[in-house]
């Protein structure tokens, strides 16, 4: 039976971080004040190695929009994304070790950003050179194929990387500002609220995409400098080993 009360399609934003992450200044009651005025069903709260901030957030959301714990982890082999987790997952573990830990926890495992030469994680580096994206796209349930904050030919690439793999692909805005979130999303068609769920319409899912302004990305630094004087907040691992 068919729930009237349920909208037909989700619109959804899986990736975005909080005042909980080393680069970010963005209120969580804000952003999902933001979220609902843009008309977003779900936001994907992924800060860097924590979930504690994301958890907080999902008890207090407003009706009408399902926040989604999650996790961005910086793994032996590059950024991954875990979606509806329970537990962190550490950050250091190989690409596959961090993948399972997403699964364990009947987590999507998802690949962002992974040809953005601006990261640390990007394809374009030795940490993700050709031969580990093709070994990551045996684990990953979906890839980022548009992210709001990747410039030059690295979404193009993501899609055509997608494709070639026969992996559902998502646009997020990658916020680290109040003012990005649902600048860029994924359309699916119909509700859902579980991991499963989403799983099941991936397949299906179209994208709004949409570019975060390069001054919004100044905030970044910023945010960097606010936290690191503050004293109070996790500092990202440094990048994996480079050396091939």
């Amino acid at each position: 039976m068919v729930d009237a009360a349920r909208p037909a399609k989700a619109f959804a934003d899986l990736h975005c971080h909080s005042a909980a992450s080393f680069d970010s200044l963005a209120d969580p009651k804000a952003m999902m004040d933001k979220a609902s005025r843009v008309g977003l069903t779900h936001l994907a709260i992924t800060d860097h190695e924590r979930i504690d901030g994301a958890q907080a957030a999902a008890a207090m959301a407003p009706p009408g929009l399902q926040v989604i714990v999650g996790e961005e982890i910086r793994s032996a082999d590059g950024d991954l994304l875990g979606l509806f987790l329970r537990e962190p997952v550490p950050p250091g573990l190989s690409a596959s070790e961090t993948a399972a830990a997403i699964h364990e926890q009947g987590g999507l495992v998802g690949l962002p950003h992974p040809f953005d030469s601006y990261r640390s994680s990007g394809g374009s580096k030795a940490s993700m050179a050709e031969q580990k994206l093709e070994e990551l796209a045996a684990i990953v349930d979906y890839v980022e194929i548009h992210n709001a904050r990747a410039y030059r030919d690295a979404n193009p690439l993501a899609a055509a990387f997608a494709q070639r793999h026969g992996l559902p692909g998502v646009a997020s805005s990658d916020a680290h500002s109040v003012t990005e979130i649902g600048v860029s999303s994924t359309v699916l068609p119909g509700h859902f609220s579980t991991a499963e769920e989403l799983r099941a319409l991936l397949p299906q899912a179209g994208i709004t995409p949409g570019r975060a302004s390069y001054y919004v990305r100044l905030w970044t630094p910023l945010a960097k400098l606010v936290n690191r004087s503050r004293g109070n907040r996790r500092i990202h691992p440094p990048p994996p080993d480079a050396t091939p």
